[in-house]
């Protein structure tokens, strides 16, 4: 609920217990009685029985002598035993005279015919009515409730008509204060500079229009998810000190036609009042998509805001002082018209952080965190290549939460290993039951794909081997590469198909069947084979030729998708792929049959640990027996339990050190100021 209509629920709210009282004090204050005629009164003062009246203009109250209203409060209360009504003052007149005849004795006689002067006289009270304010202000007090009821049922109606009639109005909003700073965004250093100069020319134009310069008019922030494209527009708003308008493509989206190209001029008509100021529209693609006549044609409603949208940019009304930054992740399906100078002069393309980056990220990110000796920040970026900024926030989080679910104080390099896993994979599912069987399918699963990763060049380390299921996997061979490769080489795609079909391989060795666990190890094989073919032209046949396609479709440029092969094509790019992943299935199963007494060993020790690391693969695959790998691991594991005591037990002393030492100081006050003598300080515990 907003506070104007909480507002006006209160004020209506008083305004009819106000009335209530009102009403209820005038009807309280009304005359209450039993109603009788001038004759009834005279009938009763002739029977002695009238012992007060109190008249108030032409109205008299009554009280006779069996009354329970007591005498002395007669006058000030409004209740009577009777009320008379007289219409004119001849009747109040003549009501006097009976009275004064009744209190002089000259009104009621004896049976001899004198006049009997009675025992209790007739108190009368006569005073003119006065001018009850309540009566006057009441009609007054009403037509103005019924004013203001009206009034707000009014203003109710006016704004829902206002808020349906609204939805032209633009969503931006204008945050003038941002706490985030380019300091607080580590990496990204050339990215930052062109963001650092646009700021600098809206503080300190002169600088650069003495020189002929003139400031962008749009910057496009473009790439892959997480890698801190908004965070770089917060830190623009928290650095630029002008008015920053913020808002999502999809929200100049409606279901009504021409709502985005109405909230487009209202956003824009916005920044001109505010100017020089900063429009940021996040995921601009939803808006920005490239025309052509898909369906909808050219009256598709998206179609319209991006027109709209092209002509506020750069049309024939010129925008000084106002940038418009965007950031997407869809560079490939924006319009041309949309990258053009003019519109979106800079392009600054955000890319993942390289290793000295990921360090200064993960520096940022761990402030208001706790680690373990165990862990740098130089070899936690080396393992995470890969990782966006965002995904190395994400796995310190996680990392914290799982060192605070085991009530560690500190955050271990097993926690960080543990926390990536869970990001990339998925958590562990220690408690699912898998049948012997399946343990024994999935253990020489995994340790053909980890003896694959040691034996072929070209891969990555790999770093865990576990048959515990996790996510949608059964198990999982966990490889990180030691280094940032820009480029990938054919021997590299080989070897990776190759590490692929290691799985399958293993089981069809071993046991002389396939099961279904190596589907998604096929699928990955067969689009890198595919990609080697039609994108990469490594293809010994077709040669250095790209056969993908250009582009992709979406709803509102094209149809259908069309060939750009022939058949005859077709069939060889077939061929090709089945000779690339028969050929690397074929050294997989040359390798593994070469190391069968590996692949048992591996297999075994998984069966007995469920997981093993690094160390233990190289142990293997140096010929290192089981046994001794096993009793290494145990050593290693009490060595780590006896460390995690220690810490726990330092840290419990640590905190009944500081209790203690807030007791005695504040012992030490309380004898200070008097309040403890000095016999109760000798005896002090």
């Amino acid at each position: 609920m907003t506070k104007s209509k909480k507002y006006r629920g209160i004020i209506i709210t008083v305004l009819v217990i106000a009335l209530i009282f009102v009403a209820y004090y005038v009807f309280a204050n009304l005359n209450r009685g039993e109603k009788i005629t001038y004759s009834e009164f005279q009938q009763k003062v002739y029977n002695q029985d009238v012992t007060d009246v109190y008249g108030t203009g032409a109205t008299f109250r009554i009280r006779v002598k069996d009354s329970k209203i007591p005498q002395e409060k007669f006058a000030s209360v409004s209740s009577a035993d009777y009320v008379l009504t007289v219409s004119t003052g001849d009747m109040i007149g003549k009501m006097m005279d009976l009275i004064d005849k009744y209190n002089n004795g000259e009104l009621i006689k004896d049976s001899e015919g004198n006049f009997i002067t009675p025992e209790v006289k007739i108190t009368f009270n006569s005073e003119p009515e006065p001018e009850n304010w309540l009566s006057v202000i009441l009609p007054y007090l009403s037509i103005a409730f019924v004013a203001i009821l009206a009034f707000m049922i009014i203003k109710s109606i006016s704004a829902q008509n206002n808020k349906s009639m609204s939805f032209g109005k633009t969503r931006a909003r204008n945050t003038q204060i941002s706490k985030v700073k380019f300091s607080d965004v580590a990496g990204a250093k050339e990215e930052k500079q062109e963001l650092i100069e646009v700021v600098d020319f809206l503080k300190n134009p002169r600088k650069y229009t003495d020189l002929g310069a003139r400031i962008p008019k749009g910057i496009l922030l473009v790439g892959p998810p997480g890698t801190g494209k908004t965070m770089l527009a917060k830190a623009v708003a928290g650095e630029s000190n002008v008015p920053f308008f913020k808002i999502s493509g999809s929200d100049f989206v409606e279901m009504f036609v021409g709502v985005g190209a109405s909230r487009v001029r209202d956003l824009f008509d916005q920044a001109k009042q505010n100017a020089p100021c900063i429009i940021f529209i996040d995921e601009i693609d939803a808006v920005g998509r490239q025309r052509g006549a898909g369906l909808g044609g050219g009256n598709d409603e998206r179609e319209q805001t991006l027109n709209q949208l092209l002509v506020e940019m750069d049309g024939f009304e010129s925008n000084e002082g106002i940038i418009v930054m965007a950031a997407t992740n869809r560079p490939d399906v924006l319009d041309p018209a949309l990258l053009r100078p003019g519109r979106f002069d800079r392009q600054i393309v955000v890319n993942m952080p390289d290793i000295k980056e990921r360090e200064a990220i993960l520096k940022v990110h761990a402030r208001n965190k706790k680690f373990s000796e165990d862990v740098t920040f130089k070899n936690l970026a080396r393992i995470t290549s890969g990782f966006s900024g965002a995904d190395l926030e994400n796995l310190l989080n996680e990392a914290a939460i799982l060192a605070g679910r085991d009530n560690r104080p500190r955050i271990t390099m097993s926690d960080i290993n543990e926390a990536a896993n869970k990001v990339m994979m998925g958590p562990q599912k220690k408690s699912h039951i898998v049948t012997e069987r399946d343990k024994k399918i999935t253990a020489y699963h995994e340790s053909g794909h980890a003896i694959l990763h040691k034996l072929l060049p070209y891969t990555d380390d790999v770093q865990e081997v576990s048959i515990i299921p996790r996510g949608m996997a059964g198990g999982y061979t966990m490889s990180r590469p030691d280094s940032d490769n820009n480029y990938v080489t054919i021997n590299q795609l080989n070897s990776m198909i190759c590490t692929f079909m290691g799985g399958r391989v293993a089981e069809e060795i071993i046991f002389k069947d396939y099961s279904t666990g190596a589907s998604n190890d096929i699928e990955q094989a067969t689009k890198l084979a595919r990609k080697m073919v039609t994108q990469f032209g490594m293809s010994e046949k077709l040669g250095f030729i790209n056969l993908g396609s250009t582009s992709e479709v979406f709803i509102g440029r094209d149809y259908q998708t069309q060939v750009q092969y022939s058949d005859k094509t077709a069939g060889l790019i077939d061929e090709e792929m089945e000779r690339i992943l028969k050929s690397n299935y074929e050294k997989a199963k040359k390798l593994l049959t070469e190391n069968i007494d590996k692949l048992h060993a591996m297999a075994k020790l998984l069966l007995e640990r469920e997981t093993i690391y690094s160390e233990e693969v190289d142990k293997i695959m140096s010929g290192v027996p089981n046994e001794e790998i096993v009793k290494d691991l145990t050593a290693k594991e009490n060595a780590e339990k006896e460390k995690l005591d220690e810490e726990k037990r330092l840290q419990q002393q640590d905190e009944k050190k500081r209790i203690e030492d807030i007791k005695n100081r504040a012992f030490e006050a309380m004898r200070k100021h008097g309040m403890i003598d000095e016999e109760s300080s000798a005896s002090k515990p």
